[in-house]
């Protein structure tokens, strides 16, 4: 059996990487600047590197051009109420979260009603049973968003023992062929609670639940079924299926580029992915001071392999 890929870097295209870096640097103070393969970057606690590359033009982001399979990037933190609050005064962006409740919004999920049947939402008959059985929310940890740069959506989730980069949150055109994909080529463990045991290639294909749940970014609240997840170390990629129609564009040339997962034989790497079939996005080439190949994912999405 291979060594599973420890998570590298995300890497982001930006206008300026000057006052990117400063603000998640102000955001996550446990963050600090550093460099690496000649790109400026930024490192959190847990070894986690966020590469950015400046670009001439901004680099668009949905919805003024197709969803990607890269939704955002997350951040635990410590309390999450307190969070929000030091973000308001230091004049952050906000993206609200719709409740649900004809329009109403809130920061963070735990000042709406908590989730029901083990998801993080409840549909709108959810919310009207909360209703009338009185149920509050915790307003005790919990998630919320903000724009970072380049208009990268950014998620705080708490409460943590630690604040540290956490997980890169995705949509999947099939969830659970994702799982399998990831399972199979990478080696990846599935994340417990996120994800669906025995899933096999002739089971995979499932249909979306028709069942819109709140909190969510849009007023129509959003899709959480089905989801799934597998981790690279103590960073998850996690997902959900597709929320529109259109399926998911390849993610190079947009906000959030690629990710890279870090091997110690990038050769055997290479021979295994050919030999199973993946779709080798870049030969290997030289990165710094290592090398690195680029694959596609189930969804488009690219991922970078960087011998460490």
């Amino acid at each position: 059996m291979p060594e599973t890929p420890g998570f590298h870097h995300l890497h982001l295209n930006t206008l300026d990487p000057e006052p990117a870096i400063d603000f998640y640097t102000k955001r996550f103070p446990t963050t600090s600047r550093t460099t690496w393969g000649g790109q400026q970057a930024l490192i959190s606690p847990n070894n986690v590197l966020v590469l950015f590359e400046k670009v001439a033009q901004r680099p668009l982001t949905a919805p003024e051009a197709p969803d990607t399979a890269f939704w955002h990037f997350g951040w635990h933190v410590l309390d999450t109420p307190e969070t929000r609050d030091r973000f308001q005064a230091e004049g952050v962006d906000f993206l609200p979260l719709y409740t649900g409740d004809n329009g109403a919004t809130v920061l963070i999920s735990s000042d709406t009603w908590p989730g029901a049947n083990g998801l993080l939402g409840r549909t709108a008959e959810q919310i009207e049973e909360a209703k009338a059985t009185g149920v509050q929310p915790t307003r005790v940890g919990g998630f919320g968003y903000i724009e970072g740069p380049d208009r990268a959506m950014v998620e705080y989730a708490g409460n943590q023992p630690r604040e540290r980069f956490n997980h890169i949150h995705m949509w999947q055109e099939d969830p659970f062929c994702a799982q399998l994909w990831y399972q199979t080529h990478l080696n990846a463990p599935l994340m417990p609670g996120r994800s669906k045991d025995g899933v096999t290639q002739d089971t995979c294909v499932v249909v979306r639940k028709n069942e819109l749940t709140y909190p969510a970014l849009e007023p129509k609240g959003m899709y959480r079924e089905p989801g799934s997840a597998v981790e690279f170390g103590d960073v998850a990629f996690m997902w959900y299926m597709r929320q529109g129609d259109q399926p998911l564009a390849p993610t190079r040339g947009q906000v959030y580029d690629h990710v890279a997962l870090s091997v110690s034989d990038l050769d055997y790497w290479l021979s295994k992915l050919r030999s199973e079939g993946v779709h080798i996005l870049e030969e290997p080439y030289k990165l710094g001071d290592t090398r690195a190949f680029m694959i596609e994912g189930p969804s488009l999405e690219a991922i970078e392999l960087v011998q460490v």
